[in-house]
């Protein structure tokens, strides 16, 4: 039977040099695994997440670049002498030698010894945030040229923290005050902030009589406040473009008072699905789940009092959820801001006269925010801009996230 550490180590790697994506490789090696599952993913999600801060501490003992597999043996280990504090320096050390031995790469067990005991033994206070908050440099510049190195600091801490969860009560059937009760009874730690329950503990939905119930839906606390801003009403029709995994449609949904007509679509059958079937769970029957295409312009679907346009974005925002986005290469998505005016423009053409439409992105990037909801009003003149509003991620607050409120004028 495979050690945890090995587990940890195998999914890393592929992470690592394979390039898949944390949260998939994660859900792959948990499969089959019977204990230490908090474990392994802790493991495997501290490591991509610390991953400059890691190196740093690595390579100040190395004088040549070691084999892909014993950098990530080294940095197994160095993360559990820097962010493990349950895990004893001396098991953190041993277990990471035995790694070598395990991967048959027992030739460097001596090299793993000798670094990590360095590293136990000369910690430092650190002052560069890059290496600090292991976010690289040219993001931390990108974020303090566009929002200032103040407000940058300020959310930088939450970025590896961990991310809250929010539970989001079903109002046909319970109020946030209600919800919690009843979360409480299942031995769930929580507590009642605004309109929803923040989860504090583990909770397994399979087994949740109340997520089963069709009580509470997840949703972040940004996407919440973005989709209320909508200002939904019963009888309407709305749009949700890109609307998977759904929970912006719930909430919008429940604004509608389950009366009404709303489109949510996605890209992808399986996603779209998925919507589908959440609001199946939470009966909320005015929800029409189906697959669409939100750059090209469909005449099948009908024109709306109120739209949203969440669009692919860099996912700048929620980077404490997938770790690795804080690597993307800057470059990667410069072609971004052309495909989410596109999409704009084309949910656009479905607004009714005198409707609304929200353009949304979970990034921090005013190329891809600020940027590309002004590029559209210079070629929307019947379009008006309301408010738009950036959030920055906090420790019980919401993910990083921007939205934007239009109105269409009149004829």
């Amino acid at each position: 039977m495979k050690s945890s550490r090995l587990i940890a180590f195998e999914t890393l790697h592929k992470i690592f040099y394979d390039s898949t994506y944390s949260n998939l490789a994660v859900d792959n090696a948990l499969k089959d695994v019977d204990k230490d599952k908090a474990f392994i993913s802790a493991l495997v999600y501290g490591v991509v997440e610390r991953k400059i801060t890691l190196d740093y501490y690595i390579n100040k003992y190395l004088t040549a670049k070691p084999k892909p597999k014993i950098m990530t043996v080294l940095r197994l280990g160095a993360y559990q002498l820097l962010f493990m504090d349950k895990v004893p320096s001396s098991a953190a050390i041993n277990e990471s030698v035995k790694l070598t031995r395990d991967i048959k790469q027992d030739y460097y067990s001596k090299l793993v010894n000798a670094v990590l005991h360095k590293i136990d033994s000369n910690r430092e206070e650190l002052d560069n945030p890059s290496i600090k908050y292991s976010v690289p440099e040219c993001l931390i510049n990108m974020w303090n040229k566009q929002y200032g190195a103040d407000t940058v600091s300020e959310f930088l801490p939450a970025l590896n923290e961990r991310p809250p969860i929010y539970a989001i009560p079903n109002r046909q059937f319970v109020d946030a005050g209600e919800l919690c009760y009843e979360l409480l009874e299942e031995g769930v730690d929580c507590e009642v902030l605004e309109e929803v329950v923040l989860i504090h503990s583990s909770i397994d939905f399979n087994s949740s009589r109340a997520y089963k119930n069709g009580l509470f839906y997840i949703e972040d606390l940004s996407s919440y406040h973005c989709a209320k801003a909508l200002q939904a009403k019963p009888g309407e029709t709305v749009i949700d473009f890109c609307s998977a995994p759904g929970g912006k449609a719930f909430t919008i949904a429940q604004d509608m008072e389950n009366n009404g007509r709303l489109y949510a679509f996605d890209l992808y059958e399986h996603r779209a699905e998925l919507v589908k079937k959440s609001a199946e769970r939470l009966e909320l029957n005015v929800i029409i789940s189906g697959v669409n295409d939100a750059s090209v312009y469909s005449d099948t679907i009908p024109e709306a009092d109120r739209i949203l346009c969440d669009v692919p974005c860099s996912g700048f925002g929620i980077v404490r959820r997938k770790p690795e986005i804080r690597y993307k290469n800057l470059d990667s998505i410069k072609d971004l801001p052309e495909i989410q005016l596109n999409i704009l423009k084309t949910s656009a053409m479905y607004l009714k006269d005198g409707g609304r439409i929200i353009y949304s992105t979970c990034t921090l990037n005013k190329k891809e925010n600020e940027k590309v909801v002004s590029a559209f009003l210079n070629e929307h003149s019947g379009f008006s801009l309301e408010y738009d509003k950036t959030i920055f991620p906090s420790s019980n607050g919401g993910d990083g996230f921007y939205f934007a409120v239009l109105t269409k004028n009149y004829d």
